[in-house]
């Protein structure tokens, strides 16, 4: 199985120090060593930095090097493989992208999808994975139901259908943005945490590396990281449920819904302001 990690923030924030700790599972504290990525959008959530090796990221100069210097973005994405279905080799390397509704999109995904997934022409997979595949089929899905990609309650909604539906062929723990959003959905393993004033201090749990995060950080700023596995010792993770997903948008949870159950109400205190709002 892989893992996933991903940040979604209200205010260009790189994602260096979990990055840091989730590269040490590629490899060294961990056994996924088929191959790395990281996704950064622009903070106008048009334009895409993805760079991904078919190599451990745990020896890899280059994710040492993101790391060091990880972009700022609204919504990053990263992923670390262990290869179940389809050869150790780039094009199987997530996270994936393809342009639809005008946008680009980025996709990771965690977990394994028993049987043929039906595709059409519009979306096609480069490489070998059922995750690509799982992907390209999710495409076709907002396509045909004629989502618009402006609207975050449809999409989260059509998503969350989606999701149920991939989740009956087997595991799907999985992340997809347009840059704009950040949506998550977990069959069986994810957390995450939000950051925001009073900041704290952080450690790692797979590396001695502390940050304190109320040293580089302003009053106003919100960060949502999400992990397959908590990657800090001192900070409260919360669980996904099994059929769970969210979406965040700066920073915070806009919508929430279970397969089979109602959808979650959220606290006002979680709802983002106007200016952070998706249009």
């Amino acid at each position: 199985m892989c893992e996933l990690l991903a940040l979604n923030a209200n205010t260009p924030t790189d994602m260096g120090f979990s990055f840091r700790g989730l590269s040490r599972r590629g490899g060294a504290t961990g056994e996924h060593a088929d191959g790395w990525g990281l996704a950064s959008f622009t903070p106008g959530g048009h334009g895409l930095t993805l760079l991904r090796e078919e190599a451990p990221a745990a020896f890899s100069v280059l994710a040492d090097q993101l790391a060091e210097r990880s972009p700022k973005a609204l919504v990053s994405i990263a992923h670390i493989r262990k290869a179940t279905r389809g050869v150790v080799a780039l094009e199987n390397c997530h996270p994936f992208s393809r342009c639809w509704g005008g946008q680009t999109w980025v996709f990771a995904h965690n977990g394994d999808l028993q049987g043929a997934i039906p595709l059409g022409d519009h979306h096609r997979p480069f490489g070998s994975t059922d995750s690509e595949t799982a992907f390209c089929w999710i495409l076709e899905q907002l396509e045909q139901a004629g989502v618009n990609p402006q609207n975050p309650g449809a999409l989260f909604d059509q998503l969350h259908h989606c999701a149920a539906q991939l989740a009956e062929r087997g595991t799907f723990n999985a992340l997809i943005s347009n840059g704009q959003w950040l949506f998550a959905t977990a069959t069986s393993k994810l957390h995450w945490l939000t950051r925001r004033a009073p900041f704290c201090k952080a450690t790692l749990a797979d590396l001695p590396l502390q940050v304190d995060f109320s040293a580089v950080t302003t009053a106003n700023d919100v960060v949502a990281i999400l992990s397959t596995e908590p990657l800090t010792t001192d900070e409260h993770w919360q669980p996904f449920q099994a059929g769970e997903s969210l979406l965040f948008c700066g920073g915070q949870v806009i919508h929430r819904s279970r397969h089979g159950v109602r959808p979650v109400p959220i606290p006002a205190r979680s709802q983002p302001a106007p200016a952070h709002e998706v249009p």
